[in-house]
């Protein structure tokens, strides 16, 4: 797979031309296990609010060439799911604009397995950076959704988290995950309590439905981003979701948008069709 430098869109062009190829690029949410078979997703995400923006590089282990790079990630963006070959890979992170050759600040080897979800998260203070590779589930007990949390605020080091009435984790330090719970469906409002702040979000959480609830830092104040990991219990991942595209309005530095190269490629074959059709109607009529 040749390099894809991914960058985000700046314009409300841009970004709607991203939206209608979204739906084209993005996995079926319906698919069956069988159409996995030979591939896993793997999804990124930095996390330590206190880190500057990297580079992240995915790699094959064994090839040097890097299958996928995101440009300038900040604080708070989660990349949408990448459907990736089974086997090895190796997650380098760099300082953003370092020399792609340059010194990894932290890597991590993550093995995908047919038909597997994986989110590899730069989690923990600058100082204690790591980078964790959580397994993503994408199947749910019957009539139930499922939720887990990543505790990513340095502003409120320790958190309690509820769903409606019922608290789901309680005194959550910073820099953890929790496993997933099943959680009855409907639209609840997730309240995020810190020891001197708290944020509230609503969230629609259909039967089959997966979540991760993300607590995060915005300049001052709590926020939450709430993604959807998989829609359905035999779905494949379906990528960020109720976050805009991987990320709030607020947070620091554009979130990613990984459809560009493949909206622009579109846009390039529509409008190189339309010029062919037309040179051949003018030939028909010339003739």
């Amino acid at each position: 797979m040749p390099v894809r430098v991914l960058r985000a869109a700046r314009s409300l062009a841009a970004v709607a031309v991203i939206g209608a190829f979204a739906a084209m690029a993005a996995p079926v949410a319906a698919a069956t296990a069988s159409t996995a078979a030979g591939f896993g997703w793997l999804r990124l995400a930095h996390l330590s609010p206190n880190t500057p923006a990297v580079d992240v590089y995915l790699y094959s282990v064994g090839n040097p060439a890097a299958q996928l790079v995101l440009k300038h990630v900040a604080y708070g963006t989660e990349s949408p799911y990448e459907r990736v070959r089974t086997g090895d890979y190796t997650v380098a992170m760099r300082a953003a604009g370092a020399p792609s050759a340059s010194k990894p600040v932290l890597s991590a080897v993550v093995n995908v397995a047919a038909g597997r979800a994986y989110t590899v998260a730069g989690l923990g203070p600058f100082k204690a950076l790591r980078l964790q590779v959580l397994d993503d589930k994408l199947a749910t007990p019957p009539g139930k959704a499922l939720v887990r949390i990543i505790q990513a605020s340095l502003l409120q080091k320790r958190v309690t988290v509820r769903l409606g009435s019922a608290a789901i984790a309680s005194g959550l330090r910073f820099g953890s995950v929790t496993g997933y719970q099943a959680v009855a469906p409907g639209t609840v409002n997730v309240r995020i309590t810190g020891s001197s702040q708290h944020a509230v979000s609503a969230a629609a959480l259909s039967a089959g439905t997966i979540h991760t609830i993300v607590v995060l830092d915005d300049p001052g104040h709590l926020t939450i981003q709430v993604l959807e990991d998989a829609a359905g219990s035999t779905a494949i991942p379906a990528g960020p979701a109720q976050t805009g595209l991987g990320g709030t309005a607020a947070r620091p530095g554009p979130p990613l948008i990984p459809w560009l190269a493949a909206a622009a490629l579109g846009l390039a074959l529509v409008a190189g069709g339309a010029v062919r059709l037309r040179l051949r109607r003018a030939g028909a009529h010339a003739r």
